[in-house]
C-alpha cells in the first residue's frame, strides 16, 4: 500500500509492507541494477537454458555431456551456452582438449529452482 503525506508542494511516498513496516525509495534497487537483473532473466528465458543451469548445478560438464543429457544437437547447446556466458552465468575452463562449463555463481541455480517450484505450486492450486 502506498501512503502519501503532503509536504509543501511535494508528496512523500512510503510503501507499507504487510507487516506494517515502511520502506522508502532508498530501499528500492537502482535503475542500473534492475536493468542488469532484467538482462539476467531474459538470458534465463528459455527452457533449454534453464535445463543447462539445472544440470550444471550438479557440477561442471563438457559440451558432449550436456548434449547427451539434453538430447539435442551440439550446435544448439553451444549457442545457448554462449548466451549464458555472455551474461556471466556460466564460465569455462579448458581441460586438455575439452572445454568444461560450470556455473559462475550458484545464486542463479536458486533462481531457477525457485521459478520451477513456483510454477509447480501454481499448477497444484489449479
Amino acid at each position: 500500500m502506498i501512503v502519501s503525506a503532503p509536504r509543501g508542494n511535494q508528496s512523500e511516498h512510503r510503501h507499507e509492507t504487510r507487516a506494517g513496516r515502511r520502506t522508502g525509495a532508498a530501499n528500492h534497487p537502482r535503475a542500473e541494477d534492475l536493468e542488469d537483473a532484467a538482462t539476467l532473466l531474459r538470458a534465463l528465458g528459455n527452457r533449454l537454458r534453464l535445463a543447462v543451469i539445472t544440470i550444471l548445478e550438479d557440477g561442471p560438464q563438457c559440451v558432449h555431456e550436456l548434449v547427451e543429457a539434453l538430447d539435442v544437437e551440439q550446435p544448439l547447446v553451444s549457442q545457448h551456452l554462449r548466451i549464458l556466458r555472455s551474461v556471466d552465468l556460466v564460465r569455462t575452463e579448458r581441460r586438455g582438449k575439452e572445454v568444461v562449463y560450470s556455473l559462475a555463481d550458484h545464486h542463479v541455480a536458486h533462481i531457477v529452482r525457485d521459478a520451477i517450484t513456483h510454477t509447480q505450486e501454481t499448477q497444484e492450486k489449479k
